[in-house]
């Protein structure tokens, strides 16, 4: 049975990861307790311990405006971390699984973005994400990098979650319409990655698998103004009882941040499709799995 090691259990896709490849393999799941990424060494220790056949790897600096400020950290366990992860499989011959970010593209084109188009990084947290990337595909061939974008689910926090709240203790939300993107739920990620690792495993010949980069979203788009609205909409129809009445929009420039996103975070998923015949949901079905679960 192959070994698979987990980075980041207690994170919203580590946390998925662990239900969805339990049956691919025997796994060993890690967290910063376990395995601090801001420690290359530890990284090397840890891998040659395990002596896995497959790295998944979710777990990453994410405070995209704390990132402007602790620039090398985020360089660290963004950048350096998944390289050293990546050498280290390589040496063993394993596959790589990496998740990366809608963040590595600047948001100005008007379509959806695909694997072709060229990366343009305006943050810490997207620069550093990207230079994750290339430091996984340059260490070991045998690598899949899953751009995503919007992640939530039931475990961890998140838009979702905090949309929940926030419209528990208020009467009024303005939230940002102007950027669009696919909430991406931590499950779908999870069970995508599984039918990968299991293809993977399935291969006659791993000298013929697709390797390389992937975008991993829902199918469909919204802004965060609409996804808010349907958060608060569909937990009404699941029982929550709320109090907030009016849900304004808002453009990006009335609400400043440190670090700049991406207006456009559309991704294209027709590679992925087409290379591991896979069809994807829409975000609002997977909105309605998470409030289910959350209702529990």
């Amino acid at each position: 049975m192959p070994k698979i090691l987990i980075t980041g259990k207690n994170g919203q896709v580590g946390f998925e990861l662990q239900r969805s490849l339990s049956i691919l393999g025997e796994l060993v799941a890690v967290d910063v307790a376990d395995c601090d990424l801001s420690k290359p060494e530890a990284i090397r220790a840890l891998v040659r311990e395990v002596q896995p056949d497959i790295i998944v790897h979710p777990a990453a600096y994410t405070a995209v405006d704390k990132a402007e400020s602790e620039v090398d950290l985020a360089q660290t366990i963004n950048a350096t971390a998944p390289g050293v992860l990546a050498e280290e499989a390589a040496k063993l011959g394993a596959l790589i699984v990496h998740y990366s970010t809608d963040y590595v593209f600047d948001g100005t084109k008007d379509g959806a973005y695909t694997e072709e188009d060229m990366p343009n990084p305006q943050s810490v947290y997207g620069k550093t994400k990207l230079a994750g990337e290339t430091a996984v595909a340059a260490a070991n061939p045998k690598h899949v990098i899953l751009r995503t974008s919007w992640v939530f689910g039931a475990h961890g926090a998140n838009f979702l979650k905090t949309m929940l709240r926030l419209a528990h203790e208020r009467d009024a939300l303005k939230i940002v319409a102007d950027q669009f993107g696919a909430p991406t739920s931590a499950a779908l990620l999870a069970d995508v990655t599984a039918q990968i690792v299991a293809q993977y495993l399935r291969a006659a010949d791993q000298a013929t698998f697709p390797f390389g980069l992937y975008h991993l979203v829902s199918q469909g788009e919204t802004s965060w103004h609409g996804y808010a609205r349907t958060v608060v909409e569909a937990a009404r129809r699941h029982g929550w009882q709320l109090n907030v009445r009016d849900i304004a929009p808002i453009a990006t420039s009335s609400y400043p941040l440190p670090a700049p996103r991406p207006a456009n975070s559309r991704l294209s998923t027709a590679k992925l499709q087409q290379m591991f015949g896979l069809t994807l949901p829409g975000w609002q079905c997977q909105v309605e799995q998470v409030l289910t679960l959350l209702r529990q």
